[in-house]
């Protein structure tokens, strides 16, 4: 049990720490206001003299208290740590490096760099049921007050940060917001899902036995039979389904290619395997 909370918060300290560097490096430098609450801090901090990350922190910690007094306790330990580690790092950077300027000299790089960072920092706090707080808070307090789903109330909660950042930047960088918002959701949906996905594969093939055997002992993978019967011709055969991995998914192919190339495959995404552990009545565990 300690091990698995320590395992959590060292990949959650990885990611809250990968997201303030990205902050730091790409988003501030440029003054890209994707739809986070930092980009909010950031836009406050152009007309409050305070440091961002004291203002992030301030902000951050003034959300949660609504998001308690409004919601009720549904943000974790884990939240509320990112949500003050992020603003920390922040602070560190500032003593660090002050005055940092764009390592890449252009917007739209920093753009695409931060996107980048963002979605692989994201994918490790969501990986661990945890969030960076923010916006997140604004969008729970919106979707059950307005009935909105939480995805429509997060992008809505994005885009209207993103639009007030019209009063301190010009109409370009309110425009690489818009993008930044719209391809941050797709990389975090890359790197949650993309990484790992798996490939379900269905192969009707009248060489199946030696599929089969590559299957097992040249791949290491496992595979199921099912008998099925053609509604036309009432003809039976033999249907191989197999769960593999990007590289597993590489060589099948190309071994069904090169043994049969009239086999009829069909393949699946798999996002998310779940496996129901066996339940044991409570009259035959007492025997």
């Amino acid at each position: 049990m300690v091990k698995r909370v320590l395992k959590d918060y060292l990949l959650i300290t990885v990611g809250g720490v990968l997201s303030a560097l990205g902050i730091y490096f790409f988003m501030i430098p440029s003054h890209i206001a994707v739809g986070t609450g930092t980009s909010l801090a950031m836009i406050l901090s152009e007309v409050i003299p305070l440091p961002l990350s004291l203002i992030s922190l301030l902000l951050n910690i003034l959300l949660l208290l609504i998001g308690f007094l409004l919601i009720g306790p549904e943000f974790g330990a884990k939240t509320v740590y990112v949500s003050v580690l992020i603003p920390v790092v922040l602070g560190l950077m500032e003593l660090l490096l002050p005055n940092l300027q764009s390592l890449t000299g252009d917007a739209l790089t920093d753009l695409v760099c931060y996107v980048i960072v963002l979605g692989a920092a994201m994918a490790l706090l969501f990986s661990r049921n945890a969030s960076s707080g923010g916006l997140d808070i604004v969008a729970k307090i919106i979707s059950k007050y307005t009935n909105m789903k939480l995805g429509s109330a997060v992008a809505l909660a994005g885009v209207l940060v993103v639009l007030s950042s019209i009063l301190v930047y010009d109409v370009k960088t309110v425009i690489l917001g818009l993008l930044g918002t719209y391809f941050s959701g797709i990389a975090v949906d890359h790197f949650i899902f993309g990484l790992g996905i798996k490939r379900k594969v269905c192969v009707l093939s009248a060489r199946h036995e030696e599929i089969v055997d590559f299957i097992l002992h040249d791949l290491h993978s496992g595979a199921s039979l099912y008998e099925v019967t053609g509604a036309y011709d009432g003809t039976r055969r033999t249907e191989i389904v197999t769960l593999v991995d990007k590289h597993e998914y590489r060589r099948l192919m190309e071994y069904i290619k090169e043994k049969d190339p009239k086999a009829l495959v069909t393949v699946y995404s798999i996002n998310e395997l779940r496996y129901q552990p066996k339940v044991i009545p409570a009259e035959k565990k007492t025997k």
